[in-house]
C-alpha cells in the first residue's frame, strides 16, 4: 500500500512503550507516514518522564488508513474528553483499521468504536471493557474486524507486527521483526497473571491501582 497514514493519538501521561513498540515496527512500512496526533503541537508529557512532541493536532490531522491509541495512566483523566473522543469518532468512520495498545482500548470504547466488538487490553483492566459492550477477549493481539487490539505494553510490539503483515504480507513483516531482533527470552516467568501466581497479581494489581494507573 502506497501514502499509508497511520496516526497515534496522544495524550498527557500516556505509557511511552504502548506507542513505541508499534511505531518503531509500523513507521517503517513502505509507503508509510506516521502522524502524532494531539489536541496542540505542545509536547506531550509521559509517565516515563519524557515528553513526545506532536506533528499535527487533532483538527489538522489527515484522514487516517490506521488510528492507534496507546494506554497509560493518563487515559483515565481523557475518557470523557470530547478532543479526544471526537478526533477518535471522526478518524474511526474512514478509517481502515481502528486500533489500540493496552488501555487505549477504553478510550476506543468510550467513543462508541468498540461496542459488540470483542477486544482486549491490560490484564488488570479487561472488566472496564464490559461496561462499553465490548466483549472482553484475552490476548496479546485480538482482532475483530477492523478492529485490532493490543494487550498490555509490550504486546505493542507483537500488535505492530501483526497489523504490519495485514497492511503489506507477512514477509514483510518478518523482516522488520529480524531487523529488530525481536526475539523476547524475559529473564522471569511473571509476565502473566497464570505465570506469577496469585500472590504477585494481588501485589501488582494494587500497585497499579494506587500508582502509575490510579484512578483506573
Amino acid at each position: 500500500m502506497t501514502n499509508l497514514h497511520i496516526g497515534f493519538c496522544l495524550f498527557p501521561r500516556l505509557t511511552q512503550l504502548d506507542l513505541a513498540g508499534p511505531a518503531q515496527v509500523l513507521s517503517v512500512l513502505p509507503g508509510a507516514t506516521v502522524h502524532y496526533a494531539a489536541a496542540t503541537l505542545d509536547p506531550v508529557p509521559t509517565d516515563a518522564g519524557f515528553a513526545i512532541v506532536p506533528t499535527v493536532t487533532f483538527d489538522d490531522c489527515p484522514q487516517l488508513d490506521v488510528v492507534c491509541v496507546p494506554g497509560g495512566p493518563g487515559q483515565v483523566e481523557v475518557m470523557a474528553d470530547e478532543g479526544v473522543l471526537g478526533f477518535l469518532r471522526r478518524q474511526g468512520e474512514g478509517a481502515r483499521y481502528v486500533t489500540s495498545v493496552c488501555t487505549g482500548s477504553l478510550l476506543l470504547a468510550a467513543a462508541g468504536l468498540l461496542e459488540g466488538k470483542r477486544a482486549t487490553t491490560h490484564w488488570a483492566f479487561h472488566e472496564m471493557l464490559a461496561g462499553f459492550g465490548v466483549e472482553p477477549t484475552s490476548g496479546r493481539v485480538v482482532r475483530d474486524g477492523r478492529c485490532v487490539t493490543g494487550g498490555g505494553v509490550t504486546a505493542g510490539i507483537d500488535f505492530g507486527l501483526a497489523l504490519a503483515a495485514e497492511l503489506t504480507s507477512e514477509d514483510v513483516a518478518r523482516t522488520i521483526q529480524l531487523a529488530l531482533e525481536y526475539d523476547p527470552q524475559p529473564p522471569f516467568a511473571a509476565g502473566t497473571p497464570e505465570q506469577a501466581g496469585a500472590e504477585l497479581t494481588t501485589k501488582v494489581r494494587e500497585w497499579l491501582a494506587a500508582g502509575p494507573f490510579s484512578g483506573a
